[in-house]
């Protein structure tokens, strides 16, 4: 467009030029003479706000060069105009998205998904990242689909070895999972998001297993591993203000280096022998020692019961002897003679015993019947006679 030929038409209200130029009256037409008119002409209506200067831009890009004046009416237009201009600042974010707006290129809002209005281009612009997507970042490998080209896994030496806590050296590969929470400070707070969180988890692994021994790194301790490192590299992307939550860290491998394995496994398969011997040792000592204890316990238990047994019989004795004591001290002759009698039933006891009364007449001498030696032939007697009578009637049958 030339200078000389374009003609300006300004809207409905008179605007300071400012600077000396002359004040533009409504519905005025004057012609841009030079290109400098046409740019203070845009200056005066920027004064009257962004409203105004879109109308103006609008009315600039409509001129026909072999027109001189716009025979349209002013007022119509600007509203035509200022109601196009307001529709075609909406969009629409996704449910898997965020909306960033950023006006004159300065991140103002975070708009959700649904349909959304901001000021057009070049005043205000949108960017709408996927925020529900997995991203994954691989640590000590690369897998052949992020190689490509059909190629198979390798491994990345400078990534994967790592010192442990009791200084040696273990082989790690693992996986981190990570989306965006943020959108806005994902775009704007990190240079590379990718390569953030990448020498984050490395670093935070290496703190991770520089404090973890070998052997527990490569057994049990593996989930511990996992949620230590998820937390860790999850408050350091929060210090950043990233804008990045981390859902996952897998471990895919642990391992000592391809070099030593084979000398590393020697060792592991002589530690088992080791805690199995341990074991079967505890087992017998868990077998024996209580049984043991057991019959040790028995033991003292009846050694208690007969110390408790002849203390309290050497009690009773002792108890019996006092008590016959005061009796006999009460009345000693009949005392005496009870335990003369007590005393002789007890030696006389099963003996053949004669018993010879001195009140009868003569000598005192009773003649002697041995009625216990008559009675004991007289049992032998008969049992001898079946004896003879059986050996009788074998000596006929055999005749």
């Amino acid at each position: 467009m030339r200078g000389d030929d374009a003609h300006v038409r300004v809207g409905d209200a008179p605007h300071a030029a400012g600077d000396g130029q002359p004040r533009l009256e409504c519905g005025e037409v004057r012609p841009a003479e030079t290109d400098g008119h046409v740019g203070a002409a845009l200056r005066d209506a920027f004064t009257g706000g962004l409203g105004r200067a879109e109308q103006l831009i609008f009315r600039y890009q409509r001129l026909d060069p072999e027109e001189k004046t716009i025979p349209v009416d002013t007022p119509l237009l600007l509203d035509t105009v200022n109601d196009r201009t307001k529709a075609s600042g909406f969009y629409r974010v996704q449910p898997d998205e965020q909306g960033v707006v950023l006006r004159f290129g300065q991140w103002i809002k975070t708009t959700q998904p649904g349909l959304n209005w901001h000021i057009p281009s070049p005043v205000e612009t949108v960017f709408t990242p996927k925020v529900t997507r997995s991203n994954r970042v691989e640590i000590g490998f690369r897998s052949a689909s992020e190689i490509g080209s059909g190629a198979s896994s390798r491994e990345v030496g400078n990534e994967s070895l790592m010192l442990t806590g009791d200084e040696n050296i273990v082989d790690i590969n693992f996986v981190l999972l990570w989306m965006i929470k943020d959108a806005g400070q994902f775009l704007f707070n990190i240079r590379d998001p990718e390569a953030t969180v990448k020498a984050v988890a490395e670093s935070s692994m290496r703190e991770i297993i520089g404090k973890t021994p070998i052997a527990e790194a490569t057994t049990e301790a593996r989930g511990a591993i996992e949620l230590g490192a998820r937390e860790q590299i999850q408050q350091i992307l929060d210090d950043y203000g990233a804008g990045i939550l981390v859902t996952q860290v897998q471990l895919q491998k642990v391992d000592p280096p391809s070099e030593v394995i084979d000398a590393f496994r020697d060792v592991q398969r002589a530690q088992a022998d080791r805690e199995r011997a341990q074991n079967e040792a505890e087992a017998f000592a868990n077998d024996i020692l209580p049984r043991a204890r057991g019959e040790a316990e028995r033991i003292s238990q009846e050694a208690q019961a007969y110390r408790q047994e002849v203390v309290a019989r050497a009690d009773g004795d002792a108890q019996r002897f006092i008590s016959v004591y005061n009796e006999y001290a009460k009345a000693r002759d009949v005392t005496t003679k009870r335990i003369y009698l007590e005393t002789m039933e007890e030696v006389l006891r099963g003996m053949n015993k004669v018993v010879i009364d001195q009140s009868a007449n003569g000598s005192g001498v009773v003649p002697y019947l041995p009625l216990p030696e008559l009675e004991r032939r007289a049992r032998e007697r008969a049992t001898d006679k079946p004896a003879a009578g059986d050996g009788a009637e074998s000596v006929g049958e055999q005749r």
